[in-house]
């Protein structure tokens, strides 16, 4: 490649999981990302665009995957990219402190006939922990640059982009030591290669072809037996019943050329020495003091979200929203009523008070991406594997478990590093029960008027009381639908790390903005709807459309306590996004008596039994329709999606009369 005669490249951007692979593509591409999936796949895809000199660089950030043999619907992805649409260059992004483990991958990548760079990164972490990479030597070693970085300082990026581009610029120079086939395999291989010349895919590579044969890569042998002759086939195929044990001697040779590699390059630290990692983990990974710190950082979370969050919230919602109502009504004030009604009333008394939330997500997205930076989450999940078995899941359903924090969206697509289908149905289910953002926004913005000062200790009991049904729920689900079956954890504990800011700023950002557009668009026209079905037919909301749905809905509510229509009205909404019951309660309770916030005006028609009612039915009622969504997207099943929907209902209605008459016994 002339660089004075093309204005763009594409490089992918390959790696391991936790290899600080998205760290290196964030710092790269900043805010110029565009997210979504794959075509015909549920794995996420990540283009990224910057510059480099002048040159316009496309960044693809291919899914994490630990080799490229079609073991995985990731791998899959990764390797049919490379090979299909053969991007300019392949910058490897390897964990220093993990480099054995690395670079099989890498042996797989220099198979393929695409330049590759590998991003020595984590070098701080790793000499944090006695552990020394010689870039110089294992560049010679591999015949390929090796960069030394520390993305997460931005350190050593500008030169690993210049190295991939120097390679687009310069493909002779690419010269890569590639692992090679024993011996006594290696004439069988150049036969096969011979057999399926001029007869394979035109993005097959003959040698790869013929090496993932000899692997028995159930992908690639489909493919060829469905593409090459018969008779082509038939000769191919007699070969590879002579030689079934050829994937030991290919995966042999490659760990001995892995094995020169790392004795060249690698200085480790001395028999006995104790790391950092080793010293935390031995309270973090602890079977009790390990359970003690993650419920202290739940702790953490919630007095970071009344400590900090809620002040802010309050003086939005009684000061700037109230001012910004009064402004607006003012400048319609010649306008017709009803437009009047709809924006002040309406959008700005529904979506406008949902913004409020804002402070809120932000903490609590933070704290979130510090926990994922740092290699918390991996740790958590090794500490409630045990718990987890008791429901016939292990460790690694935690995982999403906890991204429904988040959203519950992501932990239902996050199902999909479930190993078995029974595993990934269970987690599914059990999601909904874990009260995401929205909701602990909702919770965070009236437990503080209906609680006071025990709004945090409340907040913590209904979340414990969420989890606690979640495990009870389980382990009843497991034990009736899936016949008490268990499954094993294996996963990865990555090395712990300093956060960075840059990171989980972006990560700050990418959510919040996701919510702000939420509010803007689909809480926006559903407020719209709500005030307008409040008003229709004669103004008067009492006998509104919304009040006579309301009105029917009273025998279920009176249940609970909750004896005013709009309250149940307000739940309804939720189904189309959590944060319209506060919308709902804004529009319908905007004209109400009294002053101050909205929390105040509608702690003013509950009792303390009522109000806990109405909480604990909003943290486990319906999931929103987005969540319902993605359950019918991965489950692939009407009856499946219907049954969990059905379920958190039922468990809702009778969670919130359950607390109302337990709480009107003892005299609330």
């Amino acid at each position: 490649m002339n660089k004075q005669k093309r204005s763009q490249v594409t490089v992918a951007l390959a790696g391991q999981p936790n290899v600080g692979k998205s760290t290196v593509f964030n710092m790269l591409t900043g805010l110029s990302q565009h997210v979504g999936n794959w075509p015909g796949k549920t794995v996420e895809q990540k283009i990224g665009e910057f510059s480099h000199n002048g040159l316009k660089i496309r960044l693809i950030d291919l899914p994490g995957t630990y080799s490229l043999t079609a073991n995985s619907e990731e791998e899959c992805v990764a390797r049919d990219y490379i090979l299909r649409q053969r991007p300019d260059a392949v910058i490897v992004i390897v964990n220093t402190a993990a480099l054995e483990r690395n670079l099989y991958l890498v042996a797989e990548l220099l198979v393929l006939p695409i330049p590759v760079v590998i991003g020595l990164n984590m070098v701080d972490v790793a000499q944090q922990h006695g552990i020394h990479v010689e870039s110089h030597v294992l560049e010679a070693a591999l015949g390929v640059s090796v960069v030394p970085i520390v993305a997460s300082r931005n350190q050593g990026l500008d030169d690993l982009i210049e190295a991939a581009v120097h390679l687009i610029s310069e493909p002779e120079a690419f010269n890569p030591n590639r692992p090679v086939i024993g011996n006594e395999h290696l004439p069988i291989l150049k036969e096969i290669q011979s057999c399926l010349a001029g007869h394979l895919p035109s993005h097959y590579p003959e040698d790869w072809a013929a090496l993932k044969l000899l692997e028995g890569d159930a992908e690639v042998t489909e493919c060829i037996h469905m593409t090459v002759p018969d008779e082509v086939w038939e000769a191919t195929h007699e070969l590879l019943l002579q030689h079934e044990d050829a994937y030991l001697d290919i995966a042999g040779t490659r760990y001995e050329w892995i094995g020169r590699m790392v004795r060249a390059a690698v200085v480790r630290p001395k028999v006995g020495a104790i790391t950092l990692t080793e010293r935390i983990d031995r309270i973090a990974t602890h079977p009790f003091w390990g359970l003690a710190l993650l419920l202290g950082i739940f702790g953490l979370v919630f007095w970071a979200t009344y400590t900090v969050a809620t002040p802010v919230v309050d003086w939005l919602d009684t000061s700037v929203m109230q001012g910004v109502s009064e402004q607006v009504r003012l400048l319609l004030a010649f306008a017709p009523s009803w437009l009047s009604g709809l924006v002040v009333d309406g959008l700005l008394a529904g979506a406008g008070t949902v913004l409020t939330f804002l402070p809120i997500l932000a903490i609590f997205f933070a704290m979130l991406g510090v926990l994922e930076d740092i290699g918390y989450f991996a740790r958590a999940a090794y500490v409630m594997d045990r718990f987890m078995h008791w429901m016939g899941l292990h460790g690694k359903s935690f995982m999403p478990l906890f991204l429904g924090f988040g959203c519950n969206v992501p932990a239902v697509m996050g199902t999909r590093i479930m190993e078995d289908r029974r595993s990934q149905l269970l987690t599914i289910l059990l999601v909904p029960l874990v009260p995401c953002a929205a909701r602990m926004a909702v919770i965070a913005f009236l437990a503080p008027a209906f609680f006071g000062h025990a709004a945090a200790v409340a907040t913590w009991g209904l979340v414990a009381f969420n989890l606690i049904l979640l495990a009870i729920l389980g382990i009843l689900i497991n034990r009736l639908a899936f016949h008490g079956e268990h499954t094993a954890l294996i996963m990865e504990i990555p090395l712990y790390h300093l956060p960075n800011a840059r990171t989980i700023g972006l990560f700050v950002w990418q959510n919040t903005w996701a919510f702000i557009k939420k509010a803007g668009t689909l809480i926006l026209i559903f407020s719209a709807v709500v005030w307008a079905l409040s008003e229709l037919p004669d103004g008067n909301i009492e006998n509104s459309i919304l009040a006579s749905i309301g009105r029917g809905l009273a025998p279920v509510g009176q249940l609970m306590g909750l004896t005013d229509w709009r309250l149940m009205v307000a739940l309804l909404t939720s189904f189309v996004a959590k944060e319209n019951t506060i919308a709902t309660l804004g529009i319908l309770f905007g004209a109400a008596e009294g002053s101050g916030g909205l929390g105040e005006r509608v702690a003013a028609v509950l009792t303390p039994a009522s109000a806990l009612a109405f909480l604990v039915v909003q943290m486990l009622f319906i999931p929103c329709v987005a969540t319902v969504a993605a359950i019918k997207q991965e489950t692939a099943s009407w009856k499946w999606t219907a049954f969990s929907v059905i379920l958190s209902l039922a468990l809702s209605l009778l969670a919130g009369m359950g607390a109302f008459w337990l709480m009107h016994l003892i005299g609330y």
